[in-house]
């Protein structure tokens, strides 16, 4: 039996997930990334193994392209900050249909 995609992972997408690590198997996470800053989202098929700073880098790549350096960016999941970003997805809370929060460390006014 083929697992469907969470209803969540579709909003305010365009095209196909991303895949990272083998994103294969029946273990896949189907994850939806948001860069706050960007207003958009990307959908993920996760390898549950890959780091929670490689989807990081990914999301930022593809929604927000050209920052110099990504540590001055958070990932959240479900309003908390993930501290060890080292770490694979799955030692986080996260379950198919996840969506992590990519936002800048430091709130900024409004231009």
């Amino acid at each position: 039996m083929k697992a469907t995609t969470p209803f969540v992972s579709s909003l305010r997408t365009q095209g196909g997930a991303f895949k990272l690590g083998s994103a294969s198997g029946p273990s896949v996470l189907q994850l939806r990334a948001q860069v706050l800053e960007a207003w958009d989202a990307v959908r993920i098929d996760a390898d549950p193994s890959a780091s929670v700073k490689s989807l990081k880098h990914l999301a930022l790549q593809e929604l927000y392209p050209g920052i110099q350096n990504d540590d001055q960016y958070v990932v959240k999941l479900h309003g908390w900050e993930i501290l060890d970003e080292e770490a694979p997805i799955s030692s986080t809370a996260a379950k198919n249909g996840s969506i992590f929060l990519v936002t800048d460390r430091r709130r900024r006014p409004v231009e």
